[in-house]
């Protein structure tokens, strides 16, 4: 099932999700659904917050070389803990809950992290590029933040006003 995707400003993407205890067949509806949900948006990464799920849950589908992004091939990360971090990279992000909007921002270059599987099964990874910083990206939802928060004041302006224009469009449609 698709489900709806949270939008900034929207509060509920500003909560620090909770750690996932019970891993049942509504944490697994949960996942598949999500799974669903990011390929519909052509997105990357998602995390549980942002279909109003406020759970230490997120899923990552790096497309493979053919540009598929396969179920068996998804990372589901539950409860995900950084344990190590190494230098620094810039990468232009955008996110489904900040539609249109993409900035270049600066993160870890490397991550190793700690996590859970669907089942509770405990799994380390060791993560650079793309995928690193996906990770930090969903993470950063897990946490109630937004990649938005990691701009410069004068980017964060330039957002906001972008923003502004963007619901005064929506409110007041152009009609020819």
């Amino acid at each position: 099932m698709i489900r709806t995707i949270l939008e900034y400003p929207h509060p509920t993407l500003k909560q620090r999700s909770t750690d996932v205890t019970t891993f049942d067949e509504t944490l697994h509806t949960l996942l598949d659904d999500m799974f669903e949900t990011m390929l519909a948006h052509n997105g990357i990464g998602l995390a549980a917050i942002q279909v109003a799920q406020p759970v230490r849950a997120l899923i990552i589908g790096i497309p493979n070389q053919a540009d598929e992004q396969l179920k068996n091939e998804l990372l589901e990360i539950i409860n995900p803990t950084v344990v190590a971090k190494e230098g620094t990279t810039t990468y232009q992000e955008g996110c489904l809950s900040v539609p249109g909007f993409y900035e270049d921002v600066e993160r870890s270059d490397t991550i190793t992290i700690t996590y859970q599987d669907r089942h509770g099964s405990s799994h380390t990874l060791n993560a650079e590029g793309l995928l690193c910083v996906a990770i930090q990206h969903e993470m950063d939802h897990l946490n109630g933040k937004l990649f938005i928060e990691h701009l410069s004041y004068g980017k964060r302006k330039k957002f906001e006003k972008e923003l502004k224009k963007s619901l005064r469009e929506k409110k007041n449609p152009k009609t020819d």
